[in-house]
């Protein structure tokens, strides 16, 4: 079973680095992913390269070296880490959008866990920018620079990276902030809160993203709180030890166990598979990011309760039921795979009609196929690597 879903996740990334990968614009030890396949020339030489795709390409390039650290993989991933430098023009932070940065600080950060490679020079300055762009007064992260927009999009990974930094506090204070505004009457987590003159503004929306960094972060500060305070399972500590830490992680534990929940009566099919429409463009990525974070809760929530490995089992059952649908209606193209936007339905070839600035298909608006976009890609391969892990 490891092995099959190890096999089909390297299909996935050999997919990707076939038909998206490129050196940047022709310089050595370089690599990006062009965003489209087939690509019209703008997109060939990066006119458009969209920052926060390429932070989840790196990512799924370390979920790919953590099953098998390969030196091809090493290089790789240090050529995609050089080329996005080059490519923003400058310092990471040099983007307006923290939910951008927040993504490419996580990627990032996980070379950590690699041995072989060295850890990246810029993380701890990207690291610092993040953390210092909270507001003032609420403690939380703007959307964008000089916005009133605060979004779990930004919070929810700013809240993961800051947890994994060893920040308890201020992770902690970003999620509580979330709960309290955002938990909306069926469990979901909504989008943000926007500051208009007359007063705050929910902006509603349910996006499955939302939902996998909130139980991301819950996950790192319930984790980190067990740490810190020297305690193993439940089951082996006295009550008195175990009161004290239930006061300050069953919070989180909580959310966890609801928030999986919600998601599996709300956003998947009664078999389990994630069927939350998201589209192409960004939106492409939602559902990839929710499956590699209840692949977390899978895998690293301690199964010291009941009710825990419930929820564990739950999680797992999504991701793994989600994968095989998404395999199981995937197109093949030179032997390798292309991946629906609907993980319930077949996947559509991609084509580049109606994509350039002249055509008459543009003019008379020819339907996108969302299958083109390497957001759609990279989630169908974040997906196979959240298997592979879950099923070991």
């Amino acid at each position: 079973m490891e092995e099959k879903w190890a096999h089909r996740a390297d299909l996935a990334e050999t997919a990707i680095n076939d038909r998206h990968a490129r050196a940047l614009w022709s310089l050595p030890r370089t690599n990006l992913a062009v965003v489209s396949w087939p690509p019209t020339g703008k997109e060939k030489i990066f006119v458009h390269w969209h920052y926060w795709w390429q932070a989840h390409y790196l990512d799924c390039q370390i979920d790919a070296a953590l099953r098998n650290n390969t030196k091809l993989r090493r290089q790789r991933i240090n050529d995609t880490v050089r080329g996005i430098r080059i490519r923003n023009l400058g310092k990471l932070s040099n983007n307006r959008y923290y939910d951008d940065k927040a993504w490419l600080a996580l990627a990032l950060g996980r070379i950590r866990g690699l041995k072989k490679i060295a850890p990246p020079k810029r993380l701890a300055s990207l690291e610092r920018n993040i953390s210092e762009g909270r507001d003032a007064q609420l403690g939380v992260l703007p959307w964008r620079e000089g916005e009133t927009f605060f979004n779990v999009p930004s919070n929810g990974p700013g809240a993961i990276m800051l947890a994994r930094e060893g920040k308890i506090s201020q992770a902690r204070h970003i999620v509580d902030w979330i709960y309290d505004h955002l938990l909306d009457d069926e469990g979901f987590i909504m989008d943000g809160v926007r500051m208009r003159m007359n007063g705050p503004e929910l902006v509603k929306n349910i996006h499955p993203y939302c939902q996998g960094v909130v139980l991301g972060a819950c996950l790192e500060i319930a984790l980190a709180l067990r740490e810190s305070a020297g305690l193993g399972d439940l089951e082996r500590i006295d009550t008195v030890q175990a009161a004290e830490m239930a006061t300050d992680t069953m919070r989180y534990i909580t959310n966890i166990r609801g928030l999986v929940q919600a998601i599996a009566s709300g956003m998947a099919t009664p078999a389990g598979v994630i069927n939350w429409p998201t589209g192409d463009g960004d939106g492409g990525l939602f559902k990839g990011i929710l499956v590699r974070y209840l692949a977390d809760v899978a895998v690293r929530l301690p199964a010291d309760s009941p009710a825990n490995r419930a929820t564990r089992k739950l999680a797992a059952r999504m991701v793994v039921a989600s994968a095989e649908s998404v395999w199981a209606h995937r197109l093949e193209v030179d032997g390798l795979p292309i991946f629906g936007s609907d993980w319930t339905t077949d996947a559509r070839l991609p084509h580049n009609y109606g994509f350039g600035p002249t055509t008459i298909g543009e003019k008379v608006g020819i339907i996108r196929v969302a299958e083109r976009d390497l957001s759609v890609q990279l989630s169908g391969w974040m997906l196979l690597e959240a298997c592979a892990r879950v099923v070991k």
